[in-house]
């Protein structure tokens, strides 16, 4: 496909690379000189200089044969101007980030008022994960797959668990969890575990299953985990404001500290509920007057990585806080790993994977139709739902009998409301959908899977 993307900020930056490593010819567009030769010299694209919301530059960036554009500046009113002009321009297909709780609202309206196919809002989607995870505070991160029916749960063994030095096999013996280990993170290696294979402490595991099953399997292993009934919260920028409004009505309790006042009055007006403090979070004894060292969970969403990541390691070593850490730069994702925090929510990550399966559900196909895409291990193992189709040639085989890929495992098959941990003898049917786990990035069907 040809790409064109608006705005090099972190969310174009990870767009550029991920397309133009799939392959796509790639242009990305932006008013600073300097950042479109970043990207240029960091990945094999295209760039130009100019405001992608006029109609010179997107001529310039090749709109007119165009397949898709994607406006993802820091404004949203330049990024649906951008849409507009491209599709007047234009048969190609177009995508927005919209980021203001205000136009946010109104997504479906200006999706379909604007003919865009995808509205993308990586601010919302980082604070329903952080709610996913408040609410299953066992876990280091949760993504939803089959409309809900189905999780993926990633968490990390304790040094004296009960799954050290048990095999897979073993595992399953001893517990009989109605759960599926489909991978594993160890160091800076990732496997997807066969029966053998054996768990060592720190590892950290992917399993897959209902929430119902999951929380069973976590029980049987003793794994411990506490309910969150409160939480801190840094920062009281816009993924702060969708967390409040996602818990406003729930069982948890926040505590917003902000240091800019305005902010602070705006949010103890649109949420009486909520405790909003007005003061700076790095200062120790503030931290420690509001509770940090009694807290259920300490959510760290200040602008800068590195107060995050300051004030998580100070919140995990006052207390016995569920940790969430929100990470925009991913360029030192290998010291991070090892800072041992409980949960990194990096929100470019998010939209750069829905852009990724629109992209590749353009390449759909009678046998199957992308619905999920997520990065289990980034660039190493990824988890891609599927709806199959009557022309698939997976159906009608007894999965033990199929011949599949290396390292490919199919980790779920929901059928209408019955969720399936598959085994050998199952089948899958058309109208079934699967979640694939591979370490074959970018697979694209799910006949992809098959020898």
């Amino acid at each position: 496909m040809k790409i064109i993307i608006v705005g090099c900020g972190r969310v174009g930056q990870t767009l550029a690379e991920k397309l133009g490593a799939e392959g796509h010819n790639v242009t990305v567009v932006d008013v600073s000189a300097d950042r479109v030769k970043y990207v240029t010299d960091q990945w094999d694209v295209m760039g130009v200089v100019g405001n992608g919301a006029t109609h010179e530059v997107q001529l310039e960036a090749g709109i007119a044969d165009a397949n898709l554009l994607i406006a993802v500046t820091n404004s949203d009113e330049l990024n649906l101007l951008c849409c507009m002009i491209a599709k007047k321009e234009s048969n190609c297909q177009t995508i927005a980030r919209i980021k203001n709780p205000d136009y946010s609202k109104e997504a479906q309206y200006l999706q379909n008022e604007l003919g865009l196919v995808m509205v993308i809002n990586p601010e919302y989607a980082a604070a329903e994960e952080i709610s996913r995870v408040l609410h299953f505070p066992s876990a280091i991160k949760i993504e939803p797959f089959g409309k809900g029916r189905v999780e993926l749960i990633k968490f990390r063994l304790a040094v004296d668990g009960q799954l050290k030095g048990l095999s897979v096999k073993d595992m399953m013996a001893k517990f009989h969890p109605d759960i599926l280990v489909c991978a594993v993170e160890r160091g800076d290696e990732a496997y997807i575990p066969k029966g053998d294979f054996v768990f060592q402490p720190k590892d950290v595991v992917s399993i897959i299953g209902t929430t119902k099953n999951a929380n069973k399997f976590f029980h049987k292993i003793h794994y411990k985990g506490h309910t969150v009934k409160d939480a801190i919260v840094v920062g009281g920028g816009v993924i702060t404001h969708y967390l409040c409004d996602i818990l406003d009505k729930s069982d948890i309790t926040l505590k917003v500290i902000e240091k800019d006042e305005k902010i602070c009055e705006d949010l103890a007006m649109r949420w009486p509920n909520i405790s909003v403090i007005h003061g700076v979070a790095s200062e120790k004894s503030l931290l420690l007057e509001e509770g940090i060292e009694r807290t259920s969970a300490f959510v760290a969403l200040a602008q800068y990585d590195e107060e995050n990541i300051i004030l998580s390691l100070f919140a995990k070593d006052a207390g016995n806080a569920k940790i969430i850490t929100k990470i925009n730069r991913t360029d030192y994702d290998s010291v991070i790993n090892k800072l041992d925090l409980d949960t990194v929510v990096c929100p470019k990550n998010v939209t750069a994977s829905s852009i990724l399966r629109y992209v590749r559900s353009t390449k759909k196909s009678h046998e199957s139709n992308m619905l999920t895409l997520y990065n289990i291990i980034e660039d190493k193992v990824e988890a891609a739902e599927f709806l199959v189709g009557e022309g698939a040639k997976i159906i009608g085989t007894p999965l033990s009998e199929l011949k599949f890929k290396p390292d490919v495992l199919i980790a779920s098959i929901v059928r209408g409301k019955k969720v399936i941990i598959p085994r050998g003898n199952d089948v899958i049917e058309a109208g079934d959908t699967v979640v694939v786990v591979t370490t074959d990035i970018a697979i694209d069907s799910v006949d992809d899977v098959l020898n």
